[in-house]
């Protein structure tokens, strides 16, 4: 027969709706197998409560509960016909006899009658999830990859990872994982992503930076150079008098968005001296203006100023 679904979710029976789902969720959580390893009672109740929101969570089930047509485990009830329910039948009935009699059984036969309808339930217990971790590169996160990952029993999945993916993230493989006791759905796989970082690009949200260094001569005069990005290496123009910290924007070269748009990508000029140049040595020296400029002017606390 099972037992009463309502005490085993700890609930009334004017109980609603959402609260037999919120019952459920909160004695799930606390009695799931897969927070409870090797704890066979833990199961076993997670089965009781499973099997009782199969009844309470199915509009149609708990009313036919609440009436009496079906037992906690979904199974029908026997009808059982008395004696008094045939008094005033009329004749030709007697009260041993006929067709009305056939579900009268004796003890014996009533509890075999209940043991063949009980096999019958709509509860099957789903199998265990199973997590593992997978290692990307970061351009594979970006743009998108296939990788192939080992399950715990030594079989090899395909998964495909989406364009944009992030590390950290959690992809679901629903069914993938172990198989359910007893003929019940499998569970899924759980997938986390750990995404190296990468020497050159670095992501913030949808957007890709990238800190790009450039000579003096490219800095002063301007220049066309190739830039790599996730996509691929690109042409970008580099403005004359361009300095240190200057921000180039690449439109569309981030990281891809759901809707099928990519993010931008941002390049930080750096300009790089070379280490060793006795003709620009000679040349500062001599160049005047060079000593004029001052580029801390604005930085510079005036005198008697705290600096604070």
């Amino acid at each position: 027969m099972g037992d009463n679904p309502y005490d085993v979710l700890g609930i009334k029976p004017e109980a609603s709706a959402e609260d037999v789902q919120k019952a459920f969720r909160k004695l799930a959580k606390k009695h799931h197998p897969d927070l409870n390893p090797g704890n066979k009672k833990a199961g076993e109740h997670f089965a009781r409560i499973s099997a009782a929101y199969d009844i309470l969570g199915d509009p149609d089930k708990r009313a036919r509960f609440d009436r009496g047509e079906i037992d906690a485990s979904g199974a029908e009830k026997p009808t059982h016909r008395f004696y008094r329910d045939f008094a005033t039948a009329g004749e030709g009935y007697r009260y041993g006899s006929g067709p009305e009699f056939e579900d009268v059984r004796t003890g014996d036969d009533f509890l075999s009658e209940i043991l063949r309808r009980g096999g019958r339930t709509t509860f099957r217990m789903r199998g265990a999830d199973v997590h593992l971790r997978l290692t990307l590169d970061f351009l594979d996160a970006v743009n998108g990859a296939t990788k192939r990952v080992v399950l715990p029993e030594g079989a090899t999945l395909d998964v495909t990872i989406p364009a944009g993916s992030r590390d950290g993230q959690i992809l679901l493989l629903r069914g993938m994982g172990e198989p359910g006791p007893g003929g019940g759905p499998a569970g899924d796989l759980l997938v986390e992503l750990e995404v190296r970082p990468h020497r050159l690009f670095r992501r913030e949200g949808e957007d890709i930076w990238l800190d790009l260094p450039i000579s003096l001569t490219e800095a002063v005069l301007g220049a066309r150079i190739e830039v790599p990005t996730p996509s691929g290496p690109v042409t970008v123009t580099i403005p004359k008098g361009s300095n240190t910290g200057r921000v180039l924007r690449l439109r569309g070269k981030g990281v891809p968005r759901p809707d099928h748009r990519r993010g931008d990508m941002y390049i930080t000029l750096q300009v790089k001296l070379p280490d060793s140049d006795p003709q620009l040595e000679a040349f500062v020296e001599k160049w005047s203006a060079g000593r004029l400029h001052n580029p801390r002017q604005n930085i510079v606390a005036p005198a008697g100023s705290s600096g604070g």
